[in-house]
């Protein structure tokens, strides 16, 4: 925290300011009304496209699956064409894929789309119920199905990238002011500084005890007190105000900030959730006496969700161990071979609500490992620091190799047979680890951990214990089945690059 001793606070906010207006010769508006027409082109074209490759997969193709020796007119579908196209693009509206809080969310993005190609074959199938003369092939309507639904999704995930890259150089930017400077402000503008893709641009605080002009870390300013709140969010051209909860002394004053900005049309307002942040493990409204109370469930995952995720676990996981077990056999004598001990190391790890277990990995350390380190103190105080050595001595050859590609994990495929673990969620930590999580515990005990996550594909021991925390929390609050999908495909290339793995 510092106020510069050559330079006037003033001065420096007004050159602040200059250098972001500059990168947004466009206003947001403009910007992201080009975005969804952008958006409408993209998915009518696709759909055009998906529709003809239907088409050709069912009818030219003359796949034996589909073969029923029956070829349609292709001006039938062409007309067809014509006529789906803007209805499916109206059902894209209506489950929001036009509005601007679902797009560039990833997973939430690509859920809305197979709601919304979903809604489309379901529409087509009741179109042909009720109407005899309306007649498609079951095999087309499938393939339209399946080809606009990835089609779409991959449409999308270029432009996403195209305007990620745009952030990049200022443009699809909103001007965000953080109220509080506490420590939950300057830990939300940490994060959101960290993230130069969020879609923000801090210009820094408003806050009640610090003087204007002080500047805090990341040379964000304090701009003003919120008294002048209406001042600042007009002279900088707020459009994004975040309001750090625990920074608010009162109910009142928090409500005032939330009747004046709540419902305006040129600032979003934001809530952090405060404590509620700490146990997102999933609330429950319910009543009780006419009174609404919330309810905090014991595990993340429930009902449906729950059922979609063992599904997906199970899916892979059974056909896996039945492809793999010979490979399994192998590299079990391999093990065994290279140096004494067992094949197996049985590690005791946290699972769902605090429940221990052993997770099973192939060995990669010499059994008297202990003894290697205890020889070795500033590799014990490094070991303890981070919860890793980069080069760790007691390693064995083969275990070096495992560990590159990852290979000492299979055996986790036995963990998540038993109930124990998952394919994707966060990373298993031992008893001992917790106190690194602290307040963030009670989080990570409602789900169970996963063989992959977001730490595997984001440089896994590369990255530091704080950041380990951040992204279990973020998989934890943003589960979805769509965010495993693509955790899965991620682990793909994270494994092949072996970045972080030792």
């Amino acid at each position: 925290m510092r106020t510069p001793a050559n330079k006037s606070p003033a001065i420096k906010l007004q050159n602040h300011s200059k250098v972001k207006a500059s990168a947004k010769r466009i206003s947001n508006k403009a910007q992201w009304a080009m975005y969804i027409s952008a958006l409408v082109l993209n998915d009518a074209v696709i759909l055009i496209l998906s529709l003809q490759v239907s088409y050709v997969v069912r009818f030219v193709l003359n796949l034996p699956i589909f073969n029923l020796g029956i070829t349609p007119l292709p001006t039938y579908y062409t007309h067809l064409i014509y006529i789906l196209v803007p209805i499916w693009l109206v059902i894209f509206a209506g489950v929001g894929l036009y509005q601007k809080p679902n797009l560039l969310g990833g997973t939430t993005e690509y859920s809305l789309v197979f709601k919304g190609t979903s809604i489309g074959l379901f529409l087509i199938i009741v179109a042909g119920f009720l109407d005899p003369g309306f007649i498609v092939a079951r095999g087309w309507a499938i393939t339209a199905w399946g080809t606009s639904f990835f089609l779409t999704c991959l449409g999308r995930f270029i432009l996403r990238r195209v305007v990620y890259s745009l952030r990049l150089r200022g443009y699809f930017n909103a001007r965000a002011l953080i109220v509080g400077a506490n420590d939950e402000g300057l830990s939300l503008a940490k994060q959101l500084i960290e993230w130069p893709t969020s879609g923000m641009t801090l210009i820094g605080f408003v806050d009640k005890k610090l003087p204007v002009g002080t500047i805090l870390s990341d040379d964000l300013p304090i701009l003003g007190s919120l008294d002048h709140l209406d001042r600042v969010i007009q002279s900088y051209e707020v459009e994004e105000l975040i309001l750090a909860t625990s920074s608010i002394s009162t109910r009142d004053k928090m409500l005032d900030i939330f009747q004046r900005y709540g419902t305006s049309g040129h600032v979003n307002l934001r809530l952090s959730s405060g404590l509620y942040e700490i146990i997102t493990t999933g609330l429950t409204v319910s009543e009780v006496a006419y009174v609404p109370l919330v309810y905090v469930n014991k595990v993340r995952l429930t009902g449906t969700d729950r059922l979609i995720k063992l599904a997906l676990d199970y899916g892979i996981t059974i056909p896996a161990l039945l492809v793999l077990w010979p490979f399994f056999l192998i590299i079990a004598i391999i093990v065994k071979l290279d140096s004494p001990g067992p094949a197996f190391h049985r590690r005791q790890v946290m699972g769902v609500n605090g429940q221990k277990f052993c997770a099973l990995k192939f060995r990669t350390m010499y059994v008297d490992g202990d003894e290697i380190l205890e020889s070795k103190p500033e590799l014990k105080a490094e070991l303890e620091q981070k919860g890793k050595l980069k080069n760790d001595p007691r390693i064995t050859k083969v275990g070096h190799f495992l560990r590159k590609y990852s290979l000492d994990e299979f055996p986790q495929f036995i963990n998540v047979l038993f109930h124990e673990m998952s394919l994707v969620g966060p990373r298993m930590i031992s008893p001992e680890e917790m106190a690194h999580y602290k307040r963030w515990g009670i989080n990570l005990l409602t789900v169970k951990p996963g063989i992959t996550g977001l730490w595997q594909v984001s440089g896994r021991s590369d990255i530091s214990y704080e950041e380990r925390v951040r992204l279990d929390m973020h998989y934890i609050r943003n589960w979805s089945i769509w965010l495993d999908i693509q955790l899965l495909i991620r682990t793909i290339p994270a494994v092949i690059k072996s970045r972080g793995a030792y």
